[in-house]
């Protein structure tokens, strides 16, 4: 934890990427790496899910993916990805932002989550979440069993479908809590 424009940072770890089963959507999860070691869950598109897969893996395309040419275009421009930082979620949309350090010094880009965390499993930097945001998404998991990886990255489908009896329980769970609010409660 750290505090970053007077907000307090959570530190996060990428438990992985799944598909829900029901709505075919894959969603990432991260979750927190101490304290109430909530676990976030965030729809993504599939090309996304598919990157961000590919990455944690540690698989090499022949020719760079879009988010490998984001981290070879940083590195030729001579900035550092020093974090990323899931900002702000509105209306079940999620907010990020890249944390750099360039030659003139810092600068922070807005992105997708889906894409920041594609680009941080490339780059080995740190992932960061305001703890506003885990106070409204977060979800406290009844066991701390890892979720397990998959281990066929060429099928994401077949890879998001194994047997995640857990995490389908928690896709369900997590559905359930976004049917039951309302915009009014993220009003202030």
């Amino acid at each position: 934890r750290y505090a970053l424009r007077g907000a307090t940072m959570i530190s996060m770890e990428l438990i992985g990427v799944r598909l829900d089963v029901a709505g075919n959507i894959p969603v990432l999860f991260l979750r927190e790496r101490e304290g109430l070691r909530r676990l976030l869950p965030i729809y993504i598109g599939t090309p996304e899910a598919s990157s961000i897969q590919w990455a944690s893996e540690g698989k090499e395309s022949p020719r760079p993916l879009t988010h490998d040419l984001v981290v070879n275009l940083l590195g030729a421009l001579g900035a550092i990805l020093e974090r990323v930082v899931i900002t702000e979620v509105n209306e079940g949309t999620f907010f990020a932002e890249l944390h750099l350090q360039s030659r003139t010094g810092s600068v922070v880009v807005s992105s997708r989550p889906s894409d920041a965390i594609a680009i941080a499993v490339r780059s080995g930097c740190a992932i960061y979440c305001q703890s506003e945001v885990l106070d409204v998404a977060g979800k406290i998991v009844a066991t701390d069993e890892p979720v397990e990886e998959s281990s066929d990255p060429d099928d994401l489908e077949a890879s998001l479908q194994g047997d995640m009896a857990s995490t389908d329980d928690l896709v369900d769970e997590f559905r359930d809590f976004i049917e039951s609010i309302n915009p009014e409660d993220f009003q202030p």
